[in-house]
This record gives C-alpha cells, structure tokens and sequence, in this order.
C-alpha cells in the first residue's frame, strides 16, 4: 500500500489533487469500491484534498484485511 499509515487502529492517508472537482470525482469513482465491499472509510474533503482513514468497527475499531484490500482500491482509482 502505497503512503498509508497505520496509527491508533486506523490506515490513514491523504490525496491531494490539483482541483476541487478532482477530489470529488475521486470520490465518487471511490463510492463503487466502497459499496461493492460494504466498508465505509471516515473520510472529509476540503477543497482539494481528500484525508481518509479506514477501520473495522465490527471488528473492535482495528485494522483488518477489509481496511487493506480498500485501500488497495482506493489506491487503485
């Protein structure tokens, strides 16, 4: 996984892209890897950043091969 950190049982990364428009269109390509898994990330926007952090809340709140494998994904868009 490229640029992700583990930290307090959670990946955490941040993509950066040169416009507001990018980062949403990141996301919404990113909501048919989250759906197709049924693992949804903590993630906000500002402008044109997108910060997420992935953590498996039936699971204890901790980074589990879900976590992995999405952000693998993510990483993927």
């Amino acid at each position: 996984m490229n640029h992700w950190t583990e930290l307090n049982n959670a990946l955490h990364k941040t993509f950066v892209f040169s416009t507001f428009q990018e980062a949403i269109d990141w996301m919404v390509k990113a909501r048919v890897h989250i759906e197709q898994l049924n693992h949804h990330p903590k993630w906000t926007n500002i402008y044109n950043t997108v910060t997420v952090e992935l953590s498996t809340h039936d699971e204890g709140n901790i980074v589990t091969e879900k976590d992995r494998k999405l952000a693998q994904l993510l990483d993927s868009i």
